[in-house]
């Protein structure tokens, strides 16, 4: 008898469903925020959900990472410490400690059953978490912005959508202390949807900020596992341009083992369709 074939399904926002062929579940259990699954696909290795929603694939989680740490991280002169928010998986902490100059990563996720999971099952994203110049907080990423005295050179909101433990930090007082705690040539970068599917988040996210720092971007990227292809990232800083400050000989010169990124890919990923334009008042 022909072995039954099990599929995985994320369903987004009632409307659309992705469909991943399922080897094995590994793990599932529940926080006090969210429930957190693993499970091996045929196709696209091991990936972690949380409520439902696939965060990384080990297939085409790299694309992900490098494009939320090194367009900041490449623009910002030298960055030394680096604030991560979310992203308890350990994907862009990893990418972050490529960097020569960084001294310091600090990665701030309110949920720790993803941290553990992360680290006993996709060690390919949370391996960097055990670097000496990691330091992994279990806390509220809002609350954390708030009431720190220490500065940083960028900031990395690496979060799931605007909902659950997520919310506030899409707020406009979270953006604030964010600038707070950023040094002179401080950059924000942050998670912020779809295009297709969650352009609201976009517009709400470039109108917050927009008051906030002088300059603001989006920028995009694609990717194989997020529903619509198209992903989007807010970008803000205290002064610096995203393209007119890039040196794409840093880039070249650093000698970093990237599958994604790239100094061409910089400057394209800030080039937006007329539809977001439209909706941003480009």
């Amino acid at each position: 008898m022909k072995k039954k074939t099990i599929w995985v399904d994320e369903i987004y926002q009632g409307i659309v469903r992705t469909s991943f062929r399922l080897k094995k579940r590994i793990f599932k259990g529940r926080s006090p925020f969210q429930t957190v699954e693993v499970v091996e696909t045929a196709g696209h290795g091991k990936l972690l959900l949380i409520d439902g929603m696939t965060m990384v694939s080990e297939r085409d989680e790299f694309v992900y990472h490098e494009m939320i740490a090194h367009p900041a991280l490449f623009l910002h002169p030298k960055p030394r410490r680096v604030l991560v928010i979310g992203g308890g998986d350990g994907g862009t902490v990893r990418e972050v400690l490529r960097h020569k100059s960084v001294e310091s990563c600090v990665l701030v996720e309110i949920d720790g059953l993803v941290v553990s999971v992360s680290r006993k099952y996709i060690p390919q994203t949370a391996g960097a978490l055990s670097d000496g110049r990691a330091r992994v907080l279990i806390d509220d990423g809002v609350k954390f912005v708030a009431e720190t005295t220490e500065k940083f050179d960028v900031v990395i909101v690496d979060s799931t959508e605007p909902f659950g433990p997520a919310k506030e930090l899409f707020g406009p007082a979270f953006y604030k202390n964010v600038k707070r705690i950023l040094t002179k040539d401080g950059i924000v970068a942050s998670q912020a949807g779809s295009p297709f599917y969650e352009i609201a988040t976009i517009k709400n996210l470039f109108k917050i900020t927009k008051p906030i720092f002088p300059v603001v971007e989006v920028c995009l990227f694609n990717n194989l596992t997020y529903p619509g292809g198209l992903w989007a990232f807010s970008f803000a800083t205290k002064g610096l341009h995203p393209l007119r400050d890039f040196s794409p000989s840093r880039v070249r010169g650093s000698k970093l083992k990237l599958r994604w990124y790239n100094a061409e890919i910089h400057a394209a990923c800030f080039a937006l369709p007329n539809f977001l334009k439209k909706a941003i008042g480009r």
